[in-house]
């Protein structure tokens, strides 16, 4: 019996899961995470404008589990060793497999910029997300009793899809804040501070525009073309003068990090050919140097041809990638051979708040309202894709006309 084993329950290898799952063969699956429940991490932005309860966006991985045929082991993954074909996790414990599918996740990247990871609040999993609301609710509690400006400030460093999406969770979510502060809403100030002028390049500038401007008319004040030099305690250092250097200080008392990501550092402990914890796989998903080892989700960079550049991470291709992962395995286990792997995305859509969203559906661009909509419809897809109908029906996003 051959032992197939998933480091990692996110999008990519929970997909992988149900297909080999659903599948007959003399194999065994062994899942490995170090939760005990998997999360929708395109939601984490309304966990931390609270926005979203975290139960609204979990559900117990046991719950989609078949004992008959999968062994869940809740740990740490601590090392690769693929020339052993061996896991080596926190616990000082070893697992072994035939097949390995590594779908390991993110973590946030600093840049190498001073400050970061002491003074700024990361949004990477469900922990870090509660732990940004709550810092938010305990600053608006302090202004109450002490009247420091500097804690009606909320600052977002970075203005990609993760950050637009969380000033739009913010946005919905002042009213509250100011009610806690006990100020009217508009003392409650939103910043984004970002290096770059053209915003959002996925969309094009007439519907980035949109989303943007959207924000704006909302309060959140974008500072652009401002790469930030520093992070101090309640202060965003940013570069004012792009001929001259000088910079500018922002304060505030909530500064939150949303300017990228790079994959697991468990893909550089096991020296895999990675950069910024993601490898460069093979057309058919696997690693470059081991043909029963496939990479997927966060940590694998797949190269999209008609660019020459490396598909965005997103639920969307981690989906994709995870179930064929599992086709591949399967198609090997039978002495087949599977095409290489490919992907069209079906489009894109952010949300600012939860009734506003703009973005791309087919070919056809999409805003307002009717874009909140087919967010919420894209949302309990994914939710299917992964936790199949049981998870739809308790976590789905049904409020799709408010």
């Amino acid at each position: 019996m051959k032992e197939i084993v998933i480091l990692g329950a996110g999008y990519a290898g929970l997909r992988a899961l149900h297909y080999l799952q659903a599948a007959k063969g003399d194999f065994h699956i062994t899942l490995v995470d170090r939760n005990d429940y998997h999360y929708e991490a395109t939601d984490l932005h309304e966990v931390a404008a609270g926005t979203q309860p975290k139960e609204k966006i979990t559900y117990p991985i046991r719950d989609v589990v078949k004992d008959s045929v999968t062994t869940f082991v809740q740990a740490t993954v601590e090392k690769i060793d693929r020339e052993s074909q061996k896991i080596e996790l926190e616990n000082g414990n070893e697992i072994s497999y035939d097949y390995l599918v590594v779908s390991l996740g993110f973590r946030s990247e600093s840049f190498g910029i001073p400050g970061v990871e002491e003074n700024a609040l990361e949004m990477v999993d469900v922990p870090s997300a509660e732990k940004v609301y709550q810092h938010i609710v305990s600053q608006m509690k302090d202004y109450a009793k002490t009247k420091k400006a500097a804690d009606l400030k909320i600052v977002v460093c970075g203005a990609g899809f993760t950050g637009i999406e969380l000033l739009g969770a913010l946005s919905d979510k002042r009213a509250a804040f100011a009610k806690i502060a006990g100020v009217d809403q508009e003392r409650i100030e939103l910043f984004c501070v970002e290096a770059v002028t053209r915003l959002l390049p996925m969309f094009d500038e007439k519907l980035a525009d949109y989303g943007i401007t959207s924000l704006r008319n909302w309060g959140v004040k974008f500072l652009t073309g401002k790469p930030i030099k520093a992070i101090k305690p309640g202060i965003v250092v940013y570069q004012n003068d792009k001929d001259t250097g000088a910079t500018r200080e922002l304060l505030a008392n909530t500064i939150i990090w949303t300017t990228g990501v790079s994959g697991s550092h468990v893909m550089d402990v096991s020296n895999f050919s990675q950069k910024r914890g993601r490898v460069m796989v093979k057309g058919n998903l696997t690693d470059p140097d081991y043909s029963n080892v496939y990479i997927v989700g966060d940590v694998s960079a797949v190269m999209n041809k008609e660019n020459n550049r490396p598909y965005p991470t997103t639920a969307q291709i981690a989906l994709r990638m995870g179930e064929y992962a599992a086709k591949n395995i399967l198609a090997n286990l039978n002495g087949e051979k599977m095409d290489e792997f490919t992907f069209k995305s079906l489009g894109s859509v952010a949300s600012i708040g939860n009734t506003h969203a703009f973005g791309v559906v087919g070919n056809s661009s999409v805003k307002g309202f009717p874009a909140s909509f087919l967010k919420k419809i894209i949302m309990d897809r994914s939710l299917f894709e992964t936790g199949g109908v049981k998870e739809v029906l308790s976590k789905g996003r049904f409020d799709l006309y408010h």
